[in-house]
């Protein structure tokens, strides 16, 4: 914990201009190895808390959420030896509150969770918080798997200043200060070619 708070104090909000691409600014929030320190750092507080994660379940929600939830647990298992480790996906897309209300029809996922969820320790994983409504509907989602002892929400990066409701993680990778005209785009390895972090700014 004490080195989570140093690394938030001395590494702060950073914008680094990389390119303009029609009318549409990007700039570099995290990088890669900034993206590696906090995933470990993410790790380590989850072990603190949960010990050997025996009564505790780790849920990504679908879809960029996987992608996080996914690499904290190779970070748990091969880089901390937590062998008993349950991990799971939610697709929360018909118990958003906006489902029948866009004009595009939202494209579901698939959720993952092979075991019960009764009276576990569960940790709901995205990769951004911003409005708070898609942990809303997580939490209605869940329900359908049993009723959980407790939830907690982990996140890379909480925009502060957007959130619709009372939702506030549990544990955060950075905290970003970025308004309505600014969306963060977060990069995976596996799935976008690079592990980073940008802000993308209309223009």
């Amino acid at each position: 914990m004490i080195f989570a708070i140093a690394f938030d104090n001395v590494i702060e909000i950073s914008y680094i201009c990389s390119h303009n691409t029609h009318n549409m600014s990007q700039k570099t929030l995290l990088n890669s190895k900034e993206v590696n320190i906090i995933l470990h750092r993410l790790a380590c507080q989850l072990i603190e808390k949960h010990l050997d994660f025996s009564n505790t379940i780790l849920i990504g929600i679908q879809p960029r959420g996987t992608f996080l939830a996914n690499r904290l647990s190779q970070i748990l298992k091969n880089d901390y030896q937590v062998s008993d480790l349950k991990l799971g996906f939610l697709d929360i897309t018909f118990f958003r509150d906006d489902f029948r209300r866009n004009e595009k029809p939202f494209e579901a996922n698939q959720t993952q969770i092979e075991f019960l969820v009764e009276d576990k320790n569960v940790v709901f994983i995205d990769d951004v918080l911003y409005t708070g409504r898609s942990i809303r509907a997580a939490l209605t989602a869940i329900q359908s798997f049993g009723r959980p002892k407790s939830i907690e929400l982990l996140t890379l990066i909480d925009r502060r200043f957007s959130r619709d409701l009372p939702i506030q993680p549990d544990y955060r990778g950075r905290q970003v200060d970025a308004i309505n005209n600014e969306k963060v785009l977060v990069k995976w390895a596996e799935n976008d070619g690079e592990d980073a972090v940008y802000i993308e700014v209309k223009g």
